[in-house]
């Protein structure tokens, strides 16, 4: 007898205790205290915080402008009201952190400075398809691959930054900087750490299979230096330590032009590379709508003036600059961009090797 008044009584406390929580939360009157009016209503809305929880993020690994990716960010949040957490680095080091986190994946997305590395993910199975990307009819030609993984949101080109107090006639092609005059005093972005001048050295080989090769020997002969990524590469010409730095990220050079920094850029007669800067959905997203939403957004109008007022190309072939060279202005070299994704690896390590 005494064992059923204690189970009662612990039925009653407990009764008790869960009505006063519940009518807390749920707001429900003395009458509504039946065990399955107050508690069903509170899993039901743990259960709704929990799927909000898990769909209110995007995880983006993203390779510069720092101050782009940022105002891509904010205007996202704001307009989606999903989470951007924001991974920023370059595209070596990006596909490296891919790489080490395949058996535990994290991003969601990945923006990379570097058309062929993002094939190279696709090729491998790490990207997966968004069929239904708005305004992705819009890229410029060439800008979104057939099967619609890599999206070319934006773009940048590879030219010659100098420094207008130390420079009056800069050389008007790569091959001028062999010469004598230019010794010891220009850079190069080291490609192993630059998407874009990884692009650019498989660039230049395509177009000149039979003696490409002599450029790049011929600068290290004339002390040019390999100096990091872009951002560091450059910095040097705007201080004055450099004269002049190839290949480097035209954006760059127009911003701190605009700055009131001592560059200005020319690009080379012969031609060059214009990078899409590839935006991906990683095959193990785990927030896939998510991620569709950002892709949808950074084709957007809105989020491609952000990347004009960066002085970046803008993705889509409908919209055009006014503050620096657009796409129909810049000369090309000619190359492929399967062959180049094939080639990469075995371009940067005989680069790394002429110039160590």
């Amino acid at each position: 007898m005494k064992k059923f008044w204690f189970l009662l009584l612990a039925m009653v406390m407990t009764l008790s205790f869960v009505g006063c929580s519940s009518n807390e939360a749920a707001k429900v009157t003395p009458e509504d205290k039946s065990d399955s009016n107050v508690k069903a209503p509170a899993k039901e809305e743990n259960k709704q915080e929990a799927k909000e929880e898990d769909k209110g993020k995007v995880v983006v690994y993203s390779a510069g402008p720092k101050g782009l990716s940022s105002a891509i960010q904010e205007k996202f949040e704001a307009k989606t009201g999903i989470k951007m957490e924001l991974v920023q680095s370059t595209t070596g080091k990006i596909l490296g952190k891919l790489e080490a986190e395949k058996a535990n994946p994290i991003a969601d997305v990945a923006v990379l400075a570097s058309w062929p590395s993002a094939m190279g993910l696709k090729a491998e199975g790490m990207t997966q398809a968004y069929l239904e990307a708005k305004n992705s009819d819009k890229l410029n030609e060439g800008w979104k691959d057939e099967d619609n993984h890599i999206f070319g949101y934006s773009g940048s080109a590879l030219g010659i930054t100098y420094n207008t107090e130390l420079v009056t006639e800069p050389g008007e092609d790569w091959t001028d900087y062999t010469k004598q005059e230019w010794k010891g005093k220009v850079n190069i972005p080291d490609p192993s750490l630059s998407g874009s001048c990884m692009d650019f050295v498989s660039g230049y080989l395509y177009s000149y299979p039979d003696n490409g090769w002599d450029l790049f020997k011929g600068l290290k002969t004339n002390e040019v230096s390999v100096a990091g990524a872009n951002k560091v590469a450059l910095e040097p010409v705007i201080t004055g330590a450099k004269s002049v730095v190839l290949a480097g990220v035209d954006y760059m050079a127009y911003s701190n032009k605009a700055k009131g920094e001592p560059v200005d850029i020319v690009y080379p007669k012969s031609g060059t590379v214009v990078n899409p800067r590839a935006v991906v959905i990683l095959k193990d997203a785990k927030n896939v709508e998510n991620a569709q939403a950002l892709v949808d957004f950074m084709l957007t109008e809105e989020a491609q003036q952000l990347v004009m007022d960066a002085y970046i190309l803008p993705g889509r072939n409908d919209l055009k600059c006014t503050n620096r060279a657009n796409l129909d202005e810049i000369p090309l070299l000619t190359y492929d961009w399967d062959t180049m994704m094939e080639k990469q690896e075995e371009n940067i390590t005989k680069f790394m090797e002429i110039f160590k």
